[in-house]
């Protein structure tokens, strides 16, 4: 008897190896299936030089729950790479740091 329970001890032993693998794969094929539903669903947005763009407004512009969620518009004057650009003010007010395009939407007029 006790020597059953041994060599069954040994043989999930040795499958255990296999088990975590085939988790492992079950994983990554998991991941890879949320990744690639979420990322159907985003739309890409790209700015280009003098797009009028509305800025998410930071919180402490924001006096009560009922305060505008966005400032501006602004104006794109550069277009920095990665998602990131720089804005000026429609009085040629120069923005001195730079933008991220989840910060930022186009204004329309």
């Amino acid at each position: 008897m006790a020597e059953e329970s041994n060599e069954e001890r040994k043989v999930n032993l040795d499958l255990l190896d296999e088990v975590r693998e085939e988790a492992r794969i079950k994983d990554e094929a998991v991941k890879r299936r949320v990744e690639h539903k979420h990322s159907s669903k985003l739309k890409p947005q790209q700015f280009q030089v003098a797009d009028l763009v509305m800025r998410k407004a930071h919180p402490y512009q924001l006096e009560n729950k009922l305060s505008p969620k966005w400032t501006g518009p602004f104006r794109v004057t550069d277009v920095l790479g990665n998602g990131t650009y720089k804005l000026e003010t429609l009085e040629e007010g120069v923005i001195p740091r730079t933008w991220n395009v989840a910060n930022l939407k186009f204004y329309f007029s």
